[in-house]
């Protein structure tokens, strides 16, 4: 038995190597750095501590806390339409219709696409002189085109809408996974018992499905805190700022500006929001199923 095991960790080393290497010691060496002032254009003034300064100038920099509630707002926007939409995918998706397969593998298409080619498409089709979007509203009629990316509210409309084509269908896999896990005997209970569609819908489907919804809700957040190369590429955080999501300003600080030291300090406080936001929906997910197994 003591080899088995010795066998197993063996295998498992250069995972763990691999897991420290590219995980654990980034994640420690940005949280050193955030207690640093150096500057990556200017190496000879070497690093200076500067202790809890980097954190200081994020609470009073006007930038980045314009850039935290941008983040909010995408976060607040994104993830509940992209769990109702992908939940009414993957009700369709659950029923038994010819092609069912077929369209499975259609709706998976945004989320298989790069994001970095589906961010690019975006571009193209919110663009003021060809795009698809203008086009459709007026037609071949070039002088009225508008120019949705070069304003502020557009252009966050503009993200928003991207990150819930390309996303939408995560969360609808993560459901629909959540609906077949359903055993049929409860429907075919609830129909004896008269109950109408809408009725299982609320009192066998939902409850069995939060944890689920949780799942995707978990994965989805964490994602849309952290999201980078769709405003990247569409917008590079204009403009004056309006889609400067915090770690797309936190990119802009650590490798334009060459800030480091605060470029970290903004790389730490977007992991430990997901930290909290992750074990909160672990909490909350825990409750969910020993409420499901309480008898």
């Amino acid at each position: 038995m003591k080899n088995s095991q010795r066998l197993a960790l063996l295998f498992l080393l250069p995972s763990f190597f691999f897991v420290a290497l590219f995980s654990i010691f980034p994640i420690v060496e940005s949280f050193r750095l955030s207690f640093y002032r150096m500057i990556l254009t200017l190496p000879w003034l070497g690093q200076r501590m500067v202790g809890w300064e980097n954190y200081r100038d994020l609470l009073t920099d006007p930038v980045a806390l314009a850039s935290i509630r941008t983040t909010v707002i995408f976060i607040a926007v994104t993830i509940p339409l992209e769990l109702l939409f992908g939940l009414g995918i993957a009700l369709v998706l659950n029923e038994m219709f010819r092609g069912r397969g077929l369209l499975r593998a259609v709706v998976l298409i945004p989320w298989a696409i790069p994001t970095v080619v589906a961010s690019q498409m975006w571009r193209f089709i919110f663009n003021d002189r060809y795009g698809l979007v203008n086009f459709a509203l007026f037609g071949a009629d070039t002088s009225s085109y508008l120019a949705p990316l070069a304003h502020p509210y557009f252009a966050l409309a503009a993200i928003i809408i991207a990150e819930i084509w390309k996303t939408t269908p995560f969360a609808a896999l993560i459901i629909l996974a959540g609906l077949q896990s359903i055993p049929d005997d409860l429907y075919e209970a609830a129909s004896v018992d008269g109950a109408t569609p809408w009725q299982k819908f609320r009192h066998v489907t939902l409850p069995l499905l939060t944890p689920a919804l949780l799942l995707a809700l978990l994965f989805r957040t964490i994602d849309a805190l952290r999201v980078f190369d769709l405003v990247f590429v569409m917008t590079q955080g204009g403009p004056a700022d309006a889609t400067n999501v915090l770690q797309f300003y936190g990119y802009k600080k650590t490798f334009a500006e060459g800030m480091i030291g605060y470029g970290s300090a903004i790389a730490v406080t977007v992991f430990f929001m997901s930290l909290v936001l992750a074990l909160a929906y672990l909490r909350a997910f825990k409750t969910t199923r020993l409420q499901g197994q309480t008898p």
